[in-house]
């Protein structure tokens, strides 16, 4: 059932992703046509940005005047994803059932290895206690709701299909980081939802102002993201591992412990505590890593939904990893 939850976007994007590139092909078998839609797609856009400098909204349907027809398949993309988002959603709170209120033990399920290189030694494996089974239901439920109101809300876009396919790899990537079992597969979800970000909010890319928002959340998530993986290189660096049970029952003996960073002799676990929040800073838009959100908004709405859907699951990293923020500052 879990790793029916998780994979079951992933399927959904695979599928509207096929969907898509043959849609297209069967639309330019020949590729001939696909300069002369883009250019004038393009200048339809650079109106939009005029017609956008006078005070109107960028979400504005009217913006984006359709130049050339729908992918076909678009109808069967947007349903497979929105269903299989609907029956992960439906799985998630049975698992929230069993876990978090007839309180059934943390499930734990390995599926492959996936990296063993030296001491660094990690498989695939997706954990689920109280805190992921809320996160699932949060997910799953916000995911499949973004889903169903942009069948309606994209009903007059050609590319639908790449659009939804986005939208489920966005949802995959939030699984994966709130169920990772340690911190390199929790880095793995956690730079998929930024990938997934700068492709969503760059969705209409023939508007200049979705590319510059795109590549700004994406180089501002990359700031934030630096310290999060020194944070993780420290971890490993002191306790030898990267597997939560493994840092949270070696966190105690790192207590007074110290790092020499640019030469400044820190305390080791308030030095990586920052570093994991530096990275926490730029997905959820904290002051000074906070530009680019407002610059999100040249992207469709329902992805703005589905932006702050994963600053929640930011705060859920925050909360799995609280057990070192005990031991360096109380």
């Amino acid at each position: 059932m879990i790793q029916a939850i998780v994979f079951l976007p992933l399927l959904g994007a695979i599928l509207a992703g096929l969907i898509s590139i043959f849609g297209a092909h069967a639309r330019n078998p020949g590729g001939d046509e696909v300069e002369h839609h883009g250019d004038a797609h393009g200048a339809d856009a650079h109106a939009s940005v005029a017609h956008d400098d006078h005070g109107h909204d960028d979400h504005g349907h009217d913006d984006h005047h359709v130049t050339e027809p729908a992918a076909a398949g678009s109808r069967a993309a947007e349903l497979i994803t929105t269903g299989l988002l609907f029956v992960s959603a439906a799985l998630s709170w049975i698992v929230l059932v069993d876990i978090g209120f007839l309180h059934h033990d943390t499930a734990r399920i390995a599926l492959f290895p996936w990296i063993n290189s030296g001491e660094l030694q990690v498989g695939w494996s997706l954990r689920v206690d109280t805190l992921t089974a809320v996160m699932l239901v949060v997910v799953g439920t916000i995911s499949s709701l973004v889903h169903l109101y942009s069948i309606g809300y994209m009903d007059e876009d050609p590319y639908r299909p790449r659009f939804f396919g986005y939208l489920s790899l966005f949802t995959f990537a939030m699984l994966m980081l709130v169920t990772a079992d340690h911190l390199v597969q929790l880095f793995f979800g956690w730079e998929g939802v930024g990938l997934m970000s700068y492709l969503l909010i760059g969705f209409w890319y023939q508007k200049p102002s979705a590319n510059a928002a795109a590549i700004k959340a994406f180089i501002v998530n990359r700031v934030g993201d630096f310290g999060f993986l020194l944070g993780i290189f420290a971890i490993f660096m002191l306790i030898g591992s990267v597997d939560f049970e493994t840092i949270f029952a070696g966190a105690p003996g790192q207590v007074g412990k110290t790092i020499n960073f640019l030469g400044w002799h820190a305390d080791a676990l308030t030095l990586i505590c920052i570093l994991l929040f530096m990275g926490a800073m730029g997905k959820s838009a904290q002051f000074l890593l906070h530009t680019w959100l407002p610059d999100a908004m040249a992207g469709p709405t329902a992805v703005s939904a589905l932006i702050h859907a994963a600053n929640l699951v930011t705060f859920a990293v925050i909360a799995a990893i609280f057990h070192l923020f005990t031991h360096a500052f109380f």
